[in-house]
């Protein structure tokens, strides 16, 4: 298999741009993460079949992000090819009491324009980074509000299969889990919502946005929550009682505002996140003896993981 190869065919087949050893600081929330080996931004649905043909095709590793908010990436890279959706990808529009949405609209705005339509029913997602589709891959949310109860149905490209419509009834919902088949990229969605009074929608996210800026280090790079919230707990206050909150490796350090958020002060690498989280999960299974798991997914190669 050649690199060389495989970006000249994805250059001559895609409108999308394919950018070589693209560093991934740039694309992740955390500012974190050495260079992916190709960086494939996908504009159309044919782009995104041909990419994925491609990298099959040459046996190259990929994987398709959104925005980078839940991702750790390895100081040393990714080995293999990260593919990104684009301008097909980042439009909705609003039809009566329901919103269709590409999978590369940025959820914030989503969540704004269903309150300027007077539409309830995104008012748990103000605040919450990312796109549309990695929301739904993960079924963001709170721990009783989720992405997955307003979604009436979502369309993915299955590798070898095509495009495939499920109904949101379909999808085995889950705390921090769509279960959506192996390998489905998230292209498309139908959020179904409900009339409702602006004024209390607002009402609603401005007081949800209150709350976030009091809890949650908005001001620094972050993955947003590190850990799952066990059942019956909560992961933050678990770490917090481990006598962890403010603990630092390198330019890394426990959140002092949440400490299940660990932030970057300017200089962190991945490894130095990564040796937190494990001290975390060492800490809290030895003082609580509960094994906490990691929310934020990790791309390239740890040392350690």
């Amino acid at each position: 298999m050649s690199f060389d190869t495989l970006e000249r065919r994805l250059r001559s087949s895609l409108t999308g741009e394919v950018l070589r050893n693209e560093p991934m600081a740039r694309h992740t929330t955390y500012r974190i993460g050495g260079p992916a080996k190709l960086f494939i931004t996908c504009d159309t649905v044919a782009d995104l079949a041909e990419a994925v043909h491609l990298c099959d095709e040459q046996g190259v590793e990929r994987v398709t992000v959104g925005k980078g908010s839940n991702l750790l990436i390895a100081d040393t890279g990714y080995p293999g090819a990260i593919i990104t959706l684009g301008e097909e990808f980042r439009t909705h529009r609003v039809r009566g009491s329901e919103i269709e949405t590409g999978a590369a609209c940025i959820l914030a705005r989503v969540v704004r324009d269903a309150c300027s339509h007077g539409l309830g029913g995104m008012e748990f997602a103000v605040g919450i980074p990312g796109t549309v589709g990695g929301a739904i891959s993960m079924n963001a949310g709170t721990g009783d509000t989720w992405i997955g109860s307003v979604a009436s149905w979502v369309t993915v490209y299955l590798p070898g299969e095509g495009l495939t419509r499920i109904h949101g009834d379909e999808i085995a919902w889950a705390y921090r889990a769509s279960g959506l088949p192996a390998g489905a990229v998230v292209v498309e969605t139908m959020l179904q919502l409900a009339e409702t009074d602006r004024g209390t929608i607002r009402s609603v996210m401005d007081a949800s946005l209150e709350r976030r800026k009091r809890t949650q280090p908005l001001g620094a790079p972050s993955a947003g929550s590190v850990f799952r919230n066990p059942p019956g707990d909560s992961a933050g206050r678990l770490i917090e009682s481990a006598g962890l909150k403010g603990t630092r490796l390198g330019g890394a350090r426990i959140s002092m505002v949440h400490a299940n958020f660990i932030v970057n002060e300017g200089c962190a690498r991945a490894a130095d996140v990564l040796g937190l989280v494990r001290k975390v999960q060492m800490t809290v299974k030895d003082t609580h003896g509960i094994q906490l798991t990691p929310e934020i997914k990790l791309l390239g190669t740890f040392e350690d993981a």
